[in-house]
């Protein structure tokens, strides 16, 4: 019997569709939790492999989603194809995809399909606006759901218009509810011994982020406003990104000892009885004279000088980074979550670790992305029993791709 590996996904199977940042992601958890994940492509490649075409790193954020995953190549629109797909699912426990609603089900190998080959098995759909209702079928990328979410309208400065968050943060965000959503079933799954059908909608999972633009919805009964980086719900003040001489701070004071700290780094502990500012509904209410205040201190000192007196102060801050400083932060990289890696296609990258730690559990490290259909040829010799030949033959037909 083989050695169980203690990693706790270790044993568990996942047949992984998903592309671009979304589902890669979520099984990209699950394979650094131990998970054998193996990612099903087209013969040409899944969206973000085939930036390659604009520039050599175009397609590096691949690397940073699909290490400790086997790559197999594969037209899932031919019959053979398909039936390499019904053969994978019978002993694996997930198959998570984010196509369009509808497309697995019109191939035949959709969740009602698969369910009657593998009653175990854990299916997990990720879409933009799920797999119900009258948006069921438009269209989503993360900068569109941005726009119907909401979250493009409440980010950005009053006076301007509105603007998406840099990153690609639905996309991950709803990456992460989709890893969630199959542990949730998987834990299930012990109990019932049969799995289900899972469903992620990328619009669904950014509302409950609004919490704070939410509650001057209904304390004003109007529009939440943009609010730059003062807090969405214009409820706590300090609440906001300040200048220095040479980059920005950012500053939040939630509770009073908060405030009284920040006034003993800033030497103003005169303020303390300052009835425009000795309470949170006094600085909310003179918020601009609150936000001067700080940006006369900040802006006569350096942004490394000014943090070391807020930390010393205990304040709650943080310098405003730029993607080289983190990157290369001594604290992630200490911890294992970022680590650089000399990968053949892309060159020198950097490539995040799971987030999530389980103490106690072999941490994976991070490896370079495979090649498209790198491992083919090993998947369907070793799940499905195929030989050489018949491997082989299917190559020929266009079935299949290999490195």
């Amino acid at each position: 019997m083989e050695t169980r590996r203690n990693r706790p996904l270790d044993g568990v199977t996942v047949i992984d569709f998903g592309q671009v940042y979304q589902g890669p992601y979520a099984t990209y958890l699950m394979a650094m939790a131990g998970a054998t994940v193996i990612k099903i492509e087209p013969l040409g490649g899944e969206p973000v492999r085939q930036r390659r075409v604009i520039s050599p790193v175009a397609a590096a954020p691949f690397a940073m989603l699909n290490g400790h995953k086997k790559c197999i190549a594969l037209d899932i629109k031919s019959e053979a194809g398909k039936e390499i797909v019904r053969g994978l699912v019978k002993n694996a426990d997930v198959l998570l995809e984010n196509f369009a609603p509808g497309v697995m089900d019109k191939l035949g190998i959709g969740y009602e399909a698969l369910r009657q080959i593998n009653p175990r098995l854990v299916y997990a759909s990720g879409s933009g606006y799920g797999l119900s209702g009258p948006d069921r079928d438009n269209l989503a990328m993360d900068v569109t759901v941005q726009a119907a979410s909401g979250l493009m309208s409440v980010t950005g400065f009053p006076d301007g218009p509105p603007v998406k968050a840099g990153p690609a943060l639905v996309d991950f965000l709803s990456g992460i509810h989709l890893y969630a959503g199959v542990m949730t079933v998987l834990y299930e799954r012990q109990f019932t011994g049969v799995g289900r059908l899972v469903e992620v909608s990328m619009q669904e999972t950014v509302f409950p982020a609004f919490a704070s633009n939410l509650s001057f919805l209904y304390e004003n009964n109007q529009v939440p406003p943009r609010t730059g980086n003062r807090h969405g719900g214009l409820a706590t003040a300090p609440y906001n990104v300040y200048p220095t001489r040479d980059g920005y701070i950012s500053i939040i004071a939630i509770k009073e000892g908060h405030w009284n700290k920040l006034l003993d780094a800033m030497g103003r502990q005169d303020l303390l009885t300052n009835p425009d500012f000795n309470s949170k509904a006094a600085r909310v209410r003179n918020l601009e004279q609150t936000d001067q205040l700080i940006t006369d201190w900040s802006s006569k000192l350096g942004r490394d000088e000014a943090m070391e007196i807020l930390r010393k102060h205990k304040v709650p801050s943080a310098p405003v980074r730029d993607l080289v400083e983190v990157a290369n932060d001594p604290h992630m990289h200490e911890r294992g979550i970022l680590e650089w890696i000399d990968h053949p296609e892309f060159g020198r990258v950097v490539v995040s670790n799971n987030p999530i730690i389980f103490h106690g559990a072999e941490r994976a490290r991070a490896v370079p992305s495979a090649d498209l259909g790198a491992h083919t040829g090993e998947v369907l010799a070793g799940m499905l029993g195929m030989s050489e030949d018949e491997i082989e033959a299917l190559d020929k037909q266009g079935v299949i791709g290999r490195a």
